[in-house]
């Protein structure tokens, strides 16, 4: 049964007011159209909806049935209209972003932290993973969008994970680096060669990273190949274990600075550092909340 919304609004008004000049008044409308409307509807629902009285009109009992639904159901509309507008206004809503620890940390946390303070009623929810992991939620439409490392600069091979309808725009720069504690100050000074940097005993991420792949195709693309001694989950980790003198660590150069002003590690100096790569804002081509949308645009401000 097909019956319009605009219907069932006039009918509630009418049945509400207990009056059709009343319910006109209120639905800038004559009183010969609310009764056509009201007629239309009883014949649509093959029943009588109204009885008329001295007083004005009474609901039937089927009326009265109705009442009773329609009302929630108009309540039920307006509840979501206030909530949309609640989101095109950003008083509420909800922001799904994927990040590994090395974008959070060093890109985007400030913006989280400025846009959150704009916006607190906004949800900003982070999944925090590595860059094939952050690719596949988002292929999913488990997140908004990912800030991620791009794996391939300069044309390099590789970079699957961006592969589809993906976007991938670059906001910004990072360095890897190989920093050592004292046990190693003899590697300092003079460009130090590729094989006998990766002969030290070297600490990298795990190989699920694409920050990984890149740099053991970096060593593998110069004819070295990198079997690293500690294989961990976090660049925080590698900083750590290098502190502690257990190997040449590999990680971006902001996680290593305030090890390097401490002095409690050093960054060595290869004969040849890896190409630098980019940060990236990855999307989809599918649609996003108004809010997530929002936080993209205060981004790339």
């Amino acid at each position: 049964m097909d019956v319009s919304l605009d219907l069932y609004r006039v009918f509630y008004t009418v049945a509400e007011s207990g009056s059709l000049t009343a319910a006109a008044e209120k639905l800038y409308l004559s009183q010969p159209a609310v009764s056509q409307k009201l007629r239309q509807l009883e014949e649509t629902l093959g029943c009588r909806l109204f009885l008329r009285t001295s007083r004005g009109v009474r609901l039937t009992a089927e009326g009265e049935t109705l009442r009773r639904h329609v009302g929630d159901g108009l309540d039920h509309i307006r509840l979501g209209e206030r909530k949309l507008r609640e989101q095109l206004s950003l008083d509420s809503g909800e922001i799904r972003v994927g990040a590994s620890d090395m974008t959070l940390q060093f890109f985007l946390l400030p913006y989280l932290e400025r846009f959150h303070a704009l916006y607190p009623s906004i949800r900003i929810s982070v999944t925090n993973g590595p860059t094939p992991e952050t690719a596949r939620f988002l292929a999913q439409g488990a997140i908004d969008f990912g800030v991620v490392s791009e794996e391939v600069p300069d044309g390099m091979p590789g970079g699957e994970e961006y592969a589809g309808d993906f976007t991938c725009l670059p906001v910004s720069g990072i360095q890897d680096v190989f920093i050592a504690g004292t046990r190693f100050r003899e590697l300092a000074g003079n460009p130090l060669p590729l094989a006998e940097l990766a002969a030290q005993p070297m600490i990298c991420l795990k190989d699920n990273s694409s920050t990984r792949r890149y740099i053991d195709r970096f060593f593998a693309d110069r004819g070295v190949t990198l079997t690293p001694e500690f294989e961990l989950a976090t660049s925080e980790l590698i900083v750590r274990f290098a502190e502690r003198n257990l190997g040449v660590g590999c990680v971006v150069r902001d996680f290593a600075l305030p090890a390097i002003e401490r002095g409690t590690v050093f960054e060595l100096t290869p004969a040849e550092l890896p190409p630098p790569r980019r940060l990236c804002i990855l999307q989809s081509g599918l649609p996003v909340s108004h809010a997530a949308e929002s936080l993209l645009k205060f981004i790339m401000a």
